[in-house]
């Protein structure tokens, strides 16, 4: 049996306008940890359980996340897994998100948020 080429996703990378304001943002609204910042950028860890970092980037011409039309039903870059979306949603919305409603069929359950730049990010469960 041949493995795999990869193994994982090491990072993602979001535009953004303020590395600074994004960064607060990211830790305050999602509870990210802030593990490097500069002019530039910041570097956020997600959770302890997962390796893939969230990397903030400054866009000189900042223009929000937008996810080519299809037929799919696709809206967005990066989905955030949830254990108990329920509490997630709750959680956003108290902390002032902007969110759209828990949408989903059978198991499957998501919603979009968007962080202070724009940028539609989805959790699903």
């Amino acid at each position: 049996m041949q493995l795999p080429v990869l193994t994982g996703m090491e990072g993602v990378f979001i535009p953004i306008k303020d590395p600074q304001v994004s960064a607060t943002w990211y830790e305050e609204k999602l509870g990210f940890t802030l593990l490097y910042i500069e002019a530039e950028a910041a570097v956020m860890k997600i959770a302890d359980v997962t390796q893939t970092v969230v990397c903030l980037v400054r866009s000189k011409e900042h223009q929000p996340m937008k996810f080519p039309k299809n037929n799919f039903g696709v809206d967005k870059y990066y989905n955030f897994r949830s254990h108990n979306i329920e509490e997630t949603y709750r959680h956003l919305v108290e902390k002032n998100v902007k969110v759209t409603a828990i949408d989903g069929d059978g198991t499957t359950k998501y919603f979009t948020f968007y962080d202070p730049d724009g940028n539609p990010l989805g959790v699903c469960q």
